[in-house]
C-alpha cells in the first residue's frame, strides 16, 4: 500500500511530500530532496498489522 506523507526538508525547510511503501514494513533509506537535491534519511514505522505508520526525516550525516 502506498501512502503520501507531506514532510519538512531538514536543509531548505520545504514541505515536500514522499510516497511511502507500507506493504515493505520499517525501513531507514536515504532520498534526495527534490526542492535542493540535498540527501536526507527517511525513517519509516510501520505497524505490524498495517494499520498505522509514522515518517521522520533528517539530514543526512556527511
Amino acid at each position: 500500500m502506498i501512502e503520501q506523507a507531506e514532510v519538512t526538508c531538514p536543509a531548505c525547510w520545504e514541505t515536500i511530500e514522499l510516497s511511502l511503501d507500507l506493504s515493505a514494513g520499517s525501513q531507514t533509506y536515504t532520498e534526495d530532496c527534490p526542492v535542493c537535491c540535498r540527501p536526507m534519511t527517511v525513517r519509516l514505522w510501520v505497524a505490524d498489522d498495517g494499520s498505522d505508520y509514522g515518517v521522520e526525516v533528517e539530514a543526512e550525516s556527511p
